[in-house]
């Protein structure tokens, strides 16, 4: 059973104090169960400050959330853009192999992945940012460009 195949669709919001433009790379992925996927979003900051923001996501259906495994993930951590900055941030998953045993599950055969992300209450790590030179902090960036 593990040779079923699921649709992974990718969604994006943000939300209206963030002056950013965020969007899934690939919209839709499919996969086996249990195996491991890297999709990627883009994030541009369209302001002319250095803004923090952070994601928060859900899965649908609901119950297929239970089954939806994130490796590594940019909503694991605030993301810092500075003025006009973009950054391509990856998330590495997989499809519980249980859920090829979860009669529950037997009809779903697309699962969505949204995200929405937000202006980070504490914006004292974009000061910080904002303040050191342009290329200072390039190396730890996580594939941003400019």
């Amino acid at each position: 059973m593990l040779d079923r195949v699921v649709t992974v669709r990718f969604d994006a919001n943000v939300n209206p104090e963030l002056p950013w433009t965020f969007r899934p790379v690939q919209q839709t992925m499919r996969l086996k169960v249990g195996e491991t996927k890297l999709a990627f979003y883009e994030a541009i900051n369209n302001s002319n400050e250095t803004v923090v923001g952070t994601a928060a996501f859900n899965v649908t259906p609901d119950k297929a959330g239970l089954y939806f495994d994130k490796i590594d993930c940019f909503c694991f951590t605030e993301q810092v853009l500075r003025p006009g900055e973009s950054v391509d941030m990856p998330v590495s998953f997989y499809l519980d192999p249980a859920l090829a045993d979860d009669r529950k599950m037997d009809g779903v055969t697309t699962i969505t992945l949204s995200y929405t992300f937000f202006r980070a209450q504490d914006q004292s790590k974009a000061r910080q940012i904002a303040e050191l030179p342009a290329t200072a902090d390039k190396a730890g960036a996580g594939g941003a460009k400019q």
